[in-house]
C-alpha cells in the first residue's frame, strides 16, 4: 500500500476510534426491531384465517411491499447486490479498509471510483435519520457516525440479517423502496423468481436510482459480466430490456378478490380512529383480519361472474352478493361488483341504494300477522283495485298482468302477488310499515306517506347489505342485530345474555310463519311452478324481487345458519331484458347456498311458544270449488279458525274492514281565511257494518263520513259490528279553529 494511502488509512481509523469514544452509547436498534417496525405502503386485508384477500395502497408517499426473508430472495439477486455494492461484504467487519484507502487515493488524484461505503454502512444510514444522505451528500461528521454505526451493526447482527434488512429498506427508483416493491413493479414477479438479468438491473438501480435507462443498462451490463465472467453478455439486449423494465408499473395499487370489502373495513378503521383518538391505534398495522372466508369469497365471485356472462345478451352487466352468519352478524362474503364485466366496477353494489321490488313483502306480511290484521290463511282478494291517494288513484298490477281471485296470505306472499300485498299495506298503513323498516335497519330517506302504497312493491331504495340483514332478523326470530366485517373477540356470557334480553322488533311467532311460507314450495307454485330454482334439498326460505322497469333483480333468503343476498342489474340504472325472478339473481343464490351446505345440514326452526297449528278449510270460489285445498296452518294463539270463506269469519272482517283515507300520520293545517264549516276531513273505509270513533268516542256509521277538525292530536278508529277496533289512524290538526259543540260530537 502506498505510504500516503496508509497514512490516510491510519488517520481515518483514529477519527473513527475518537468518534466511538465520544459516542459510546450510539443508538443501535436490533434486527427484530427493524423487522417489526417495517411498514408496507399497502395494507393486506386477510380473511378470518389469515389468508390474503386484498392488497390496498394506503401510503401514497412511498412504495413498499412486504418484508422479504433472505431465503426468499433469488440467489442471483443476492450475488448481484454483493458484487455491485460490497465485494468483500462477507470478509470485513463493517468497514472495508482497502476500499477506504483506494477511495482516498483516487480522490487525491481526482480519479472517480465506486466509493468505500459498504452494505453495512449504507444500512446504518438507512436506519438512522441523522446519518441519512442529503442532496449534497453526507458531512464528514455523518460519515464518521455511519462508520461507527456500521461497526456496531456488525458486532450485534449476523451477516444474513444485515443483507436481509438492506434489501428490504434500500431505495431503488422513484418511490420504490425494498426488493419486494421493485420486483413486483418492474418485473411482475416475487423476489424469489428474479433471474440474473433482472438481478443485474436491480443492483444497477441502487447505484443510480433515477438515472436514465441507458446509464442503468450500462451499469447492469457491468454487473452481469461480473456475475457471469465465462459468458458473453449482450449489452444491446440488456439495454432494450432495461428501457422496458424501468417504465413498467405492474404492481397495481389494489389487487385481490375483495376490493369493496377491503375499502369498507379500512374506512371503518379510520372512522373509529377519528372518533376515538385515545383508543389504541391499529392503523400502523400493515394487515387487517376480516370475518370473510376466502374459499367462499372466491366461489361467490366466480359464481356471480359466470352467471352474468350468461346474461350478457339480456343486457345485464352488474351484480353483487353478500353472505351473513345468522348468529353473529359476521359478513362471510362480500362481492361488490362483477369486476371486469362492469363499466362501473368501483361502485359497491352491496351498499348502493336500489329499489328492492317484492323483497319487502315478507317484512310487510310479518308485520300484518304480528298485528293480527291477517293470518297466513286469511283470504285476500287478488283482483283489480283502485286505491284513492292524495295524488290520485293508485292501481296496482301483478307481474303477469293477471288476477288470481281470492287467495290466502300464504299463497299471496309465496307466489309474490302484488295486489294482495298492496291491500295488506292498506291495513298496516305506509307510515307504520316505513317505521318498521327503519327499525330493521333499512335506510328509507322519506316518510311512508311519501312512498304511499307502492312501498309494498319496493318503491323505496335500500342497500343489499341492509336488506339481507333485515332477512337475518326474521331468521333470528325477529331479533335485530348489526353486521360486522372485522374479526371481534368472542362474546362473553354476559353480552350474550344482554343481547337475548333485548325485545325483538318482530313478533317471533310472525317471523316463524313468514319463514314457513317462504320455505313452502307448494305455496309458490302459482308463480314459480313445482320445479323451481328456489327449491333446495335442505331447508331454506327465500324471496325474489324485481324493481320497476326491470332495473333490479334480487334473491334474498336464509338457511338455518346463513343469510344470502344477491342483486343483479346495471349500475347505470338501465333496464334488463326479459329477466325474471328465477333467471336473474336466484341461480346465484341457489349455487352459493349449495356451496355453504355441501357438508353442513340445514333444518327447519322449531316453532316458538304461542303458536298453534290447526287444520283449516277454505270456502267455495265462484266456480263452486274450494278456494284452496284444506291444509294444516300456523296461527298466533287466539287467531285460529277452522274455515275461511269470502262471506264468513275472520277472512272477510280482517281483510275488508279497513280505513282507506286519511293516511296514518296525516297533518292538517287549518286556514283562518276559510270558514271552519268548509274545512272538513273526509273519512273513507271498506267493510260492512262499520262505525267510526274519534278519540274513543262514537262519531259516525257507514263507510264514509265528514269530520270538522279541531286543533290537537287525534286517533281515528274503525270499529266492526261486534265493537272490535279493526283499524286506526293517527293525525294532527294544526292552527286555530272555531268549532261548535255540535261539530265536536
Amino acid at each position: 500500500m502506498p505510504l500516503l494511502a496508509l497514512s490516510i488509512h491510519r488517520a481515518f481509523a483514529v477519527a473513527v476510534l475518537s468518534a466511538a469514544c465520544a459516542h459510546p452509547a450510539w443508538a443501535l436498534t436490533s434486527f427484530e426491531d427493524v423487522k417489526r417496525d417495517f411498514r408496507s405502503s399497502d395494507t393486506a386485508v386477510l380473511d378470518r384465517n389469515g389468508e390474503l384477500l386484498q392488497r390496498v395502497r394506503t401510503d401514497a408517499t412511498v412504495r413498499r411491499g412486504q418484508w422479504i426473508a433472505l431465503a426468499d430472495v433469488s440467489p442471483a439477486l443476492r450475488t448481484a447486490m454483493v458484487l455491485s455494492e460490497d465485494r468483500r461484504f462477507y470478509e470485513h467487519s463493517g468497514i472495508d479498509w482497502r476500499a477506504v484507502s483506494s477511495a482516498a487515493w483516487s480522490n487525491l488524484w481526482n480519479t472517480r471510483t465506486r466509493g468505500a461505503s459498504t452494505i453495512t454502512m449504507q444500512l446504518s444510514g438507512l436506519l438512522d435519520e441523522d446519518l441519512r444522505r442529503a442532496s449534497g451528500g453526507r458531512s464528514f461528521t455523518q460519515k464518521i457516525g455511519q462508520t461507527v454505526a456500521a461497526t456496531q451493526l456488525e458486532r450485534n447482527w449476523r451477516k444474513d440479517q444485515i443483507l436481509e434488512a438492506y434489501l428490504n429498506t434500500v431505495p431503488f427508483r422513484g418511490e420504490i423502496v425494498g426488493i419486494d416493491a421493485l420486483s413486483r413493479t418492474l418485473f411482475s414477479k416475487a423476489p424469489s423468481g428474479l433471474d440474473a438479468r433482472e438481478a443485474a438491473v436491480a443492483a444497477a438501480l441502487v447505484r443510480a436510482p433515477n438515472a436514465k435507462p441507458a446509464l442503468v443498462a450500462q451499469r447492469a451490463c457491468e454487473v452481469l459480466r461480473a456475475m457471469e465472467p465465462e459468458r458473453k453478455v449482450d449489452c444491446d439486449a440488456i439495454d432494450m430490456f432495461t428501457s422496458a423494465a424501468v417504465q413498467r408499473r405492474a404492481f397495481d395499487a389494489n389487487e385481490g378478490i375483495a376490493p369493496h370489502a377491503a375499502r369498507r373495513v379500512l374506512r371503518e378503521m379510520r372512522d373509529a380512529a377519528a372518533t376515538n383518538p385515545a383508543a389504541p391505534q391499529k392503523g400502523r398495522d400493515t394487515s387487517v383480519r376480516t370475518t370473510l372466508r376466502a374459499p367462499l369469497q372466491r366461489f361467490a365471485l366466480d359464481s356471480l361472474q359466470r352467471h352474468l356472462r350468461e346474461l350478457r345478451d339480456r343486457h345485464v352487466e352488474d351484480g353483487a352478493l353478500v353472505v351473513l352468519d345468522n348468529a353473529s352478524g359476521e359478513v362471510l362474503a362480500w362481492v361488490g361488483s362483477s369486476g371486469p364485466l362492469s363499466h362501473a366496477a368501483e361502485v359497491d353494489g352491496v351498499t348502493a341504494l336500489r329499489q328492492p321490488g317484492s323483497t319487502l313483502k315478507p317484512l310487510l306480511y310479518g308485520q300484518a300477522i304480528a298485528e293480527k290484521r291477517i293470518t297466513a290463511a286469511s283470504l285476500i282478494e287478488d283482483s283489480s283495485a283502485q286505491i284513492s291517494t292524495a295524488s290520485g288513484l293508485y292501481i296496482p298490477q301483478n307481474y303477469d298482468r293477471q288476477f288470481k281471485g281470492p287467495v290466502s296470505a300464504r299463497t299471496a306472499l309465496a307466489a309474490s302477488l302484488n295486489v294482495p300485498a298492496v291491500r295488506t299495506l292498506v291495513m298496516v298503513s305506509p307510515e307504520s310499515f316505513a317505521r318498521s323498516l327503519r327499525a330493521a335497519g333499512l335506510p328509507l330517506r322519506e316518510s311512508g306517506d311519501y312512498y304511499g302504497y307502492s312501498l309494498a312493491l319496493g318503491s323505496a331504495e335500500v342497500s343489499l347489505l341492509s336488506l339481507a340483514n333485515a332477512y337475518r332478523m326474521v331468521a333470528n326470530g325477529g331479533r335485530y342485530g348489526t353486521t360486522t366485517l372485522t374479526a371481534q373477540p368472542p362474546a362473553s356470557a354476559a353480552d350474550k345474555a344482554k343481547a337475548a334480553a333485548v325485545a325483538p322488533l318482530l313478533d317471533p311467532r310472525a317471523a316463524f310463519i313468514v319463514g314457513d311460507i317462504l320455505s313452502d314450495p307448494n305455496a309458490r307454485t302459482r308463480t314459480f311452478g313445482l320445479d323451481s330454482i328456489l327449491s333446495t334439498r335442505f331447508w331454506t326460505a327465500v324471496k325474489t324481487g324485481t324493481s320497476k322497469d326491470m332495473r333490479d333483480n334480487w334473491a334474498v333468503g336464509w338457511s338455518q345458519r346463513y343469510t344470502v343476498g344477491v342483486w343483479v342489474g346495471n349500475a347505470s340504472g338501465a333496464s334488463m331484458w326479459d329477466v325474471s325472478g328465477t333467471s336473474g339473481a336466484a341461480p346465484v343464490w341457489a349455487e352459493v347456498m349449495r356451496f355453504l351446505h355441501a357438508r353442513e345440514p340445514s333444518r327447519a326452526p322449531a316453532p316458538p311458544a304461542g303458536l298453534v297449528e290447526a287444520r283449516v278449510e277454505f270456502g267455495p270460489a265462484a266456480d263452486g270449488n274450494a278456494i284452496e285445498a284444506a291444509r294444516s296452518e300456523w296461527f298466533l294463539q287466539g287467531t285460529e279458525q277452522p274455515l275461511f270463506a269470502l262471506d264468513t269469519g275472520m277472512a272477510t272482517d280482517a281483510f275488508a274492514a279497513r280505513i282507506t283515507a286519511p293516511s296514518d300520520g296525516t297533518i292538517i293545517a287549518l286556514d283562518p281565511d276559510i270558514p271552519p264549516l268548509r274545512q272538513r276531513v273526509r273519512f273513507e273505509s271498506e267493510g260492512r257494518g262499520v262505525q267510526w270513533r274519534i278519540d274513543g268516542k262514537p262519531f259516525a256509521r257507514g263507510n264514509n263520513a265528514q269530520w270538522l277538525p279541531w286543533p290537537g292530536r287525534h286517533v281515528i278508529e274503525l270499529v266492526d259490528a261486534s265493537g272490535k277496533v279493526v283499524d286506526q289512524r293517527k293525525l294532527e290538526v294544526r292552527g286555530a279553529g272555531v268549532v261548535t259543540k255540535s261539530a265536536r260530537r
